[in-house]
């Protein structure tokens, strides 16, 4: 069930959450891969929604149960990278034709949180409130992220 908001509410049946799950699950592992790469962000989305079934009822009396999923995917993908340390940069997916080959470097060196706001934005076409509502922030501060973001990106990009 969607609500006026474009927030997707969970039920209480078994029914409920698969529908639920079905409809935040793509952008649940979009955002978590966004943030922690294609091998933690799809652990860390699994994590989260075997959280949720075992937490369902608990789950389904929150106001925004698919930002609560993405925190508790942040915190599967943090515990993950705790026990990782090590990260494979030759596994990278391969740079489309049309963009920068430079592209990588610079969104590697910006903080997790702007990297996360410029992927979803930019990469993925989703819209400010999306992602606020996806990681649990304001507009406000997703739109500073993403300035900010930019800014960094510009001036990286610019200067090599």
């Amino acid at each position: 069930m969607v609500d006026t908001r474009g927030r997707v509410e969970l039920g209480t049946t078994d029914a409920a959450f698969e529908q639920f799950v079905d409809a935040v699950t793509q952008r649940l592992r979009r955002a978590l891969v966004a943030t922690y790469g294609v091998e933690v962000g799809s652990e860390a989305c699994a994590d989260a929604i075997a959280w949720g079934w075992e937490q369902r009822g608990r789950l389904a009396a929150m106001a925004n149960p698919a930002g609560y999923l993405f925190r508790v995917g942040q915190s599967a993908a943090r515990t993950h990278l705790r026990r990782e340390r090590t990260i494979d940069l030759t596994a990278r997916a391969e740079a489309r034709d049309d963009t920068d080959p430079r592209l990588d470097d610079a969104l590697d060196a910006l903080p997790a949180r702007q990297r996360t706001v410029a992927v979803l934005v930019h990469g993925h076409g989703f819209s400010y409130a999306e992602v606020a509502e996806l990681t649990g922030r304001t507009v406000a501060s997703v739109r500073n992220d993403l300035h900010r973001a930019m800014k960094q990106l510009r001036h990286r990009l610019e200067e090599s």
